[in-house]
This record gives C-alpha cells, sequence and structure tokens, in this order.
C-alpha cells in the first residue's frame, strides 16, 4: 500500500509541476493542491453536465457531483441510484469540463472492503480526479458501519486510490451527525481512523458550529471538508477555523428545483410568466459557458 500523504498533500505535490507525470496523475495533483487549511476550495456539487459547464464558467476551480441531485435528475431519491449508473455519470461530468471533479461514490456501493476498492477504481478508470466514501450503512437498526470494518473499507479504498496507475484523492465521510447520531467524538475518533488508513481528505457533513468544526480542524492532521448547510458558519469563519474545503451536497440542484416549482406554480394559479427576465439573462450566461473551454466540441450554432 502506498504511504499516506503527510498534512499538506506530500503524496501530489511533486508531481503538480512534474511534466513528465501521466495525465491522472496531474489531475489528482492538482485537485489535491486546490485543499488550503485556511483558504479552503468551495466545491460545488453538479448534477448534470450543463451544471458543470456553468459551474466551471463562473470560475469554479473543480467540481463535485451529488447523489442526490442527481438521483432527482432521474427522479428518484438519494440512494436509489445503482454502481453502474453512478459511475456512468460521473464519467460524463469528468468529460465535460477542464477542471477536476470528485464523485459521490455514497458507501462504495457494498458493504465489503473489495466491492468498494473495485468502485474506486472504477472511477479512476472513469476520468475523475477523487471520491468519497462514507461510513453509512443504510440500515435501520445500524446505519453506520462497525468502526473496524469502516476503516478496513477506507483502508481498501485508499489502496485502491493511490496503488494504480490512475491515482485519486480519497475523501473519508463520516455520518454520524446527519445520520441521527450526534456524537462529535465518534466522529473525531472515526476520521482519525480514516486518516490512519491513508484518506487524503476528511469530511463530517453536519458540523455547524464553529467550536466544533475547530475541534475537528485541530484533530487532524489532514484538510477537513465542510457541508454549508443552513446556519452553518459562513465561509470566512470556516477559513479562520482552519477548514480545507466546503462543498454544497444537493442544495444547488434542490435550489434550480425550487426556482422550477416557482415559476411553474406561476404559470398554473396565475397565467403570467414573470420568470421571462430571468430566462432571458440566464441565456446569455449558458450561451458563454456552453461555447468555451472544454466545450469546444460543442455544437455553436446560434
Amino acid at each position: 500500500m502506498v504511504a499516506p500523504p503527510g498534512p499538506t498533500g506530500d503524496r501530489y505535490r511533486a508531481a503538480v509541476t512534474d511534466t513528465d507525470a501521466t495525465p491522472p496523475v496531474q489531475r489528482a495533483a492538482a485537485f489535491m493542491a486546490l485543499h488550503r487549511p485556511g483558504d479552503p476550495l468551495l466545491l460545488p456539487n453538479a448534477w448534470d453536465e450543463g451544471s458543470a459547464r456553468l459551474l466551471e464558467a463562473l470560475g469554479f476551480e473543480a467540481l463535485a457531483t451529488t447523489s442526490s441531485g442527481f438521483a432527482a435528475t432521474l427522479g428518484r431519491l438519494d440512494g436509489e441510484v445503482g454502481r453502474d449508473e453512478a459511475l456512468a455519470h460521473g464519467a460524463r461530468l469528468a468529460a465535460a469540463v477542464a477542471i477536476p471533479v470528485t464523485a459521490d461514490t455514497e458507501d462504495g456501493f457494498g458493504p465489503d472492503p473489495a466491492t468498494v476498492a473495485d468502485t474506486v477504481r472504477r472511477a479512476g478508470d472513469g476520468g475523475l480526479a477523487g471520491c468519497s466514501v462514507e461510513d453509512f450503512a443504510r440500515r435501520t437498526d445500524e446505519p453506520i458501519y462497525d468502526r473496524a470494518l469502516a476503516v478496513e473499507r477506507i483502508a481498501a479504498a485508499a489502496e485502491a486510490a493511490h496503488g494504480g496507475p490512475r491515482p485519486m484523492v480519497l475523501t473519508a465521510r463520516a455520518e454520524n451527525l446527519i445520520r441521527g447520531r450526534p456524537d462529535l467524538d465518534d466522529t473525531i475518533a472515526r476520521l482519525q481512523a480514516y486518516q490512519e488508513a491513508g484518506a487524503d481528505v476528511l469530511f463530517a457533513p453536519g458540523l455547524r458550529t464553529l467550536d466544533d468544526v475547530t475541534a475537528v480542524v485541530s484533530s487532524l492532521d489532514r484538510p477537513l471538508s465542510v457541508l454549508a448547510l443552513d446556519g452553518c458558519p459562513s465561509v470566512p469563519e470556516l477559513a479562520a477555523a482552519g477548514v480545507g474545503r466546503v462543498s454544497v451536497g444537493g442544495a444547488f440542484a434542490f435550489a434550480a428545483y425550487a426556482r422550477l416549482v416557482e415559476v411553474a406554480t406561476e404559470l398554473r394559479r396565475h397565467g403570467t410568466y414573470g420568470w421571462w427576465p430571468d430566462v432571458a439573462r440566464v441565456r446569455v450566461t449558458l450561451r458563454e459557458a456552453f461555447a468555451t473551454g472544454a466545450g469546444s466540441r460543442y455544437d455553436r450554432r446560434p
């Protein structure tokens, strides 16, 4: 197994400027270099190729997928998308933009470490710069994987992420706080164990107070990712606490759906078209986004 990286991503640092490094190595290096504790990477979650292209055009340096947002595009709930669909979706997003993309691969789509490792390898084969593996077991009786098994799963994921020709940045997620288990001590212990197992970035969705964020940051040697939730500290506050990454999960996707509900309700209830000024503005932005960068292969007709 490849040795774990140091606190600032030693595994990838040399590859950022190594012109002899393979494109997959450079992609992972570029993504890891964006995780700057105190100057966090703002990582929006795209739900389709169009949203990915738009977010890239708006200046974001990297993107993540969102399992809940992608499921919504299929008319499903989070957790109802299979592995093949999720990996194909991640590959499409990675191909649609020129910036690094990391995938939400949920629990690795199976409880055993071998399945998790296979999922991670397949994510790398799809051109992704990273992926995340969570410890949510999707069981009502025991929603979180036993810690020992959870660590085995992350170790297998880390070996797959770091040991092949297509290295990736591995994010390990401790899901306690959003799964009805508000146990910060256990969350920290899990993140520390996942760090030792080889994870590059640690993520505990559900952190909402600066005190809790600071406690987690101070307990780790690698970048902490925070989910931007309602009531969560602002990005400047998170930066001051030493956070290395801030993501939004499915929030942007559901904000778009919220706007759809508003304009559709206006049409159905009132028969009016008050949304047209917004449409005119966004069409200009979309036209620019879809006709630049990686989109040079897209149709640019008027």
